[in-house]
């Protein structure tokens, strides 16, 4: 299953992005940090739900398939879903176990051509926090709700102000242009709630320092 659409992102920058985006020891220890947060997370799932075997999981966006082995280890077959179909294609290629992996290409906030409830899991790591607009943010809840069968793992950035200073410093020194959106928690549990998801648990990246936060989600 594969959908196209002409986008700019080309083969050689997932390539150069892969190569530098994890590289500093911060950055790996980070994402060690996820893998163990999201190992709790599926255990939760587990526990609600003994006797349900996984399934499909929707990674969206899947980036260069950061996340694809982790979901593969856990059980669940992967469909890599990302606006740009070089990331699309490179997670993909991180499948090596299903004969037949599965992407697809589209906007959260514009609506994916899937039916609805196709994804016992929907999982979304680091995009959340970069929508600006209550709207936008909005659109990507209903659109996961949508999608999902159940369960949607989702990390947003919960207002810090430790996390807002040290961004503010980095941007100063390495003239970096990335914005990221903070909300309050209050925020993020009323948008997930007008979308239809009860709020499980919320794990934060490190307490009081990073204004990550994982939250797994059920619908109803």
């Amino acid at each position: 299953m594969f959908f196209s659409v002409k986008l700019p992102f080309q083969d050689h920058e997932v390539a150069d992005y892969e190569r530098r985006r994890y590289r500093g020891f911060d950055q790996r220890w980070v994402h060690g940090r996820e893998v163990r947060i999201l190992r709790k997370a599926l255990r939760i799932i587990r526990d609600e739900e003994p006797d349900r075997s996984p399934d499909l999981a929707l990674d969206a966006p899947c980036g260069y398939g950061r996340f694809s082995a982790f979901l593969i280890d856990a059980g669940y077959r992967p469909v890599s879903c990302d606006l740009s179909p070089a990331m699309v294609r490179r997670a993909r290629a991180k499948d090596s176990i299903f004969p037949a992996p599965m992407g697809i290409v589209g906007d959260l906030t514009r609506g994916l051509p899937v039916r609805a409830g196709a994804f016992p899991l929907v999982f979304s790591l680091r995009f959340f926090h970069h929508l600006h607009q209550r709207e936008e943010r909005r659109a990507a809840l209903q659109e996961f709700a949508r999608s999902s069968g159940g369960w949607l793992i989702l990390s947003f950035y919960q207002a810090n102000p430790l996390h807002r200073a040290q961004r503010a410093l980095r941007r100063r020194i390495k003239k970096s242009r990335t914005r990221i959106k903070m909300i309050s928690s209050q925020e993020f549990r009323e948008e997930a709630a007008d979308a239809g998801f009860r709020v499980v648990r919320i794990f934060p990246l490190i307490r009081g320092i990073h204004a990550q936060h994982i939250a797994l989600l059920k619908k109803g």
